[in-house]
């Protein structure tokens, strides 16, 4: 699924029209970006929590040639899903 299919499946479960649910789709991507970009922690009860994450520099291998290259730290996001969702997918 994604982003338009996403938007038009909130908007038939909401019964709402495509344009509120993509302001509302929109929205929450928003938040839950800027407050992973503060450093805190998003947790949604029952479903899971989204956080931010540091990934320290480190040596990788160009596949094509072998020569070592270096690979500069980041943050990457992390999600890591809730027991109510965990227990849907069974």
């Amino acid at each position: 699924m994604n982003k338009a299919e996403f938007i038009s499946a909130v908007a038939e479960a909401a019964s709402s029209s495509k344009s509120d649910a993509t302001a509302h789709v929109e929205a929450m991507i928003n938040v839950i970006t800027g407050t992973l970009k503060s450093g805190t922690e998003v947790a949604i009860a029952g479903f899971g929590s989204f956080k931010s994450k540091r990934r320290e520099a480190r040596t990788g291998r160009n596949p094509r040639t072998g020569e070592s290259i270096q690979i500069a730290a980041s943050n990457v996001p992390s999600f890591k899903a809730g027991k109510a969702l965990k227990d849907a997918l069974n």
